[in-house]
């Protein structure tokens, strides 16, 4: 970690009311894949238990071996609308640390296993 690092400011205050809308889940990287015509996006296909989701995230070039992440449970925003990007149906968004802070991002992931479909809050 880089000593030089200075936090961005807080966000104004929300009401707790609009942070509960927001649907955040645990689910399982089952695979990862590659984007056809894409150099940025990769094909999540992640597990929620009771369903499985194909989630893009832009973090094609963010690590040497995107493979390393098959298999962790890491949370995902689960209810944005779907968007389509390159041709590919995105049905959420991984949820990283850094990326908003020009920082190489790292998976916000459980410290142990639990059920895919879990809710964070």
């Amino acid at each position: 970690m880089s000593n030089t690092f200075q936090p961005a400011p807080v966000k104004p205050t929300i009401a707790f009311e609009l942070l509960e809308q927001i649907d955040i889940r645990v689910g399982t990287i089952k695979s990862v894949g590659e984007v056809a015509g894409s150099d940025k996006l990769l094909q999540l296909d992640v597990d929620f238990g009771d369903h499985q989701r194909t989630i893009l995230a832009g973090m094609k070039n963010e690590r040497e071996n995107t493979q390393e992440i098959v298999g962790l449970q890491a949370l995902f925003v689960v209810n944005l609308e779907p968007r389509k990007m390159t041709g590919v149906l995105s049905e959420g968004m991984l949820f990283d640390i850094g990326y908003a802070d020009k920082l190489t991002p790292v998976l916000a992931v459980a410290e142990k296993p639990i059920p895919n479909g879990t809710r964070a809050g």
